[in-house]
């Protein structure tokens, strides 16, 4: 598990923050509209669609009432304690789902999957409950939780819900548990370990709307920075 967490921190961004924070956040925000002051030098765009990136392409799979296996793309989501995550979904299928069967899988979209992965984030299975197979895609039903694996997705996370909290809008934040997690054989090292290089996730990009590509290492974490310490 810790390799995964290690692995994750280079995927998603941190979340933690409670939905009373974030309506305090909100109207802290509301209020600084009027108060904004340019920063020099720079170009300045205010609070409108701020740019946070990277963000993950995270892969949310969840059964339906029938059984019927449903994927989507979200962005807004990531890493919230050691074997925890954490995301916000506006009223989707999945949401449903989720609230239905207090259980879901994670998965990484990658470099091979972008055009699949990109048809789960736009269309809904409220009005295309096959999609997943439409989309070529195969599941097996996880041994450990009641969500489906998506077999195409190397790397996957099962989880329960511990926490959902619950939107005005139809939508809600979603705490899960993992309870255990595996990975194709084909993105390991030598050493077992996930090979981020091998795996190929993408992010999204909020600025212009593009996905990219994970690359090259740059430095070691709790190691680069080192060379400060005196």
């Amino acid at each position: 598990m810790k390799h995964l967490l290690y692995t994750a921190a280079l995927l998603i961004v941190m979340a933690g923050c409670t939905k009373q924070q974030n309506t305090n956040n909100i109207n802290t925000n509301n209020n600084m509209k009027q108060q904004i002051t340019e920063v020099a030098g720079r170009k300045n765009f205010g609070s409108k669609h701020p740019v946070i990136t990277p963000l993950p392409c995270i892969m949310i799979a969840t059964w339906d009432e029938q059984k019927n296996p449903d994927v989507m793309m979200a962005a807004w989501g990531g890493q919230c304690d050691m074997n925890q995550i954490q995301f916000e979904l506006s009223a989707h299928k999945t949401t449903d789902n989720i609230r239905l069967n207090k259980a879901f899988t994670i998965s990484f979209a990658d470099k091979n999957t972008v055009v699949e992965s990109d048809y789960f984030g736009t269309v809904s299975a409220n009005k295309v409950p096959d999609k997943v197979a439409h989309a070529g895609f195969t599941v097996t039903p996880s041994p450990n939780v009641n969500a489906p694996i998506i077999n195409e997705y190397p790397l996957t996370l099962e989880c329960v819900a511990v926490e959902i909290q619950e939107n005005e809008d139809g939508g809600a934040r979603v705490i899960g548990q993992v309870v255990n997690w595996s990975a194709d054989e084909k993105i390991l090292t030598e050493d077992g370990t996930i090979d981020i290089m091998k795996l190929q996730p993408i992010i999204y990009n909020s600025a212009n709307n593009t996905y990219h590509v994970v690359g090259e290492e740059v430095g070691k974490a709790w190691g680069s920075g080192k060379v400060l310490i005196k």
